[in-house]
């Protein structure tokens, strides 16, 4: 067998970064996840965009940069399969339609389609993220080590370590709690590790958009300073059309942040309830919840982090002067924003 290359070793390299970046964000979804008949779409991807539209990334490079096409005109570019594409089109835009391309949302949209999400690989964080999230993770995992063993001085990186932990627990009393465990969970004993991986990818969820939100709401108060100081330009005082804009963007940017913030409360107090009387009504009942809460919070997160991002990439250092300032704010901030705060108003009629 031939010795990989430096050169092979590094596009591999690129190419698992390209992957796990797709798997891990809001904006991204890979269309090798969707089963498609036209060759070289599988190598696309759905992208979006900073007013929320979504698009077709046919390619991205460094150099070049992102080329993309509205995923009506992708027939262009494949008119050797006008037939595949017209069928493929069918679901590409169904699914574009989602407000979100994270894992979860797109788990449920592909649902949708009968399309089975159980096996793909790129529907699930990539082993960087689910590092990143460990400490998110605690928050879940140290209640569950707390009621099995009686302490949480326990090494648990992750629901694997705790799966592996509880499918041989080391002590009479962990025992006799697990089997109490499955007595109200109304499970089998050898059915808690189906139970763990269930509980683990409903906390992981959690977990991942929490830490989505919590890389987000600190950027989005930095551009709220950034942009309140246009008013002190005199050709944005002497507009009160202008000003008012403003006013609204501030208040629907604080309130969206607000509402989803007190969501992730709502969450945090539910799961210390089931802690306090488990039993399988109780787990069902939050696993619901939060699941039916993915499409809300995933399009709310994504939206906001789109904006954000295009925001730091545009003004890296801060400054630009009131009209640059001005114009960004009219043309990439808010178009799509009554669409970010329409889902959360959305979202607030659900109970939590």
């Amino acid at each position: 067998m031939a010795e990989a290359t430096p050169k092979s070793r590094g596009d591999a390299s690129r190419r698992k970064a390209w992957e796990d970046e797709a798997r891990d964000s809001l904006h991204i979804m890979p269309l090798s996840t969707i089963p498609l008949e036209t060759p070289g779409l599988q190598h696309a991807r759905l992208i979006k965009n900073v007013r929320l539209q979504t698009v077709v990334e046919m390619f991205h490079d460094v150099q070049t940069g992102s080329g993309q096409i509205a995923p009506r005109n992708v027939a262009v570019y494949f008119e050797s399969y006008k037939d595949e594409v017209e069928r493929d089109l069918v679901k590409i835009e169904k699914i574009a339609a989602a407000s979100s391309f994270d894992v979860y949302t797109s788990r449920i949209e592909l649902r949708r389609l009968n399309i089975d999400v159980n096996n793909v690989q790129s529907l699930t964080l990539s082993d960087k993220k689910k590092k990143e999230l460990t400490n998110y993770m605690r928050v879940f995992t140290r209640p569950l080590v707390e009621h099995v063993y009686g302490s949480v001085d326990m090494q648990v990186q992750d629901v694997t370590d705790i799966i592996a932990m509880f499918a041989n627990p080391n002590r009479e009393e962990a025992l006799r709690n697990l089997r109490m465990m499955a007595d109200r969970l109304d499970i089998e004993l050898h059915e808690i590790p189906k139970f763990l991986e269930e509980y683990g990818d409903v906390f992981l969820s959690l977990a991942y958009f929490k830490k989505c939100l919590d890389d987000i709401v600190p950027e989005i108060q930095k551009f709220l300073s950034w942009m309140a100081e246009i008013r002190n330009s005199i050709e944005v005082k002497r507009d009160a059309r202008q000003m008012r804009m403003l006013d609204e963007i501030s208040r629907d940017l604080t309130d969206i942040s607000t509402s989803i913030t007190g969501r992730f409360e709502s969450f945090d107090n539910r799961s210390k309830d089931f802690w306090r009387d488990i039993n399988a009504e109780t787990f069902h009942s939050i696993r619901e919840l939060i699941a039916s809460h993915h499409v809300t919070i995933g399009g709310v997160l994504c939206g906001l982090a789109v904006k954000m991002d295009l925001w730091k990439a545009r003004f890296a250092r801060g400054g630009g002067g009131p009209n640059r300032r001005m114009e960004f704010v009219k043309s990439e901030i808010l178009p799509g924003l009554s669409h970010i705060k329409t889902l959360e108003q959305s979202a607030r009629t659900s109970a939590v």
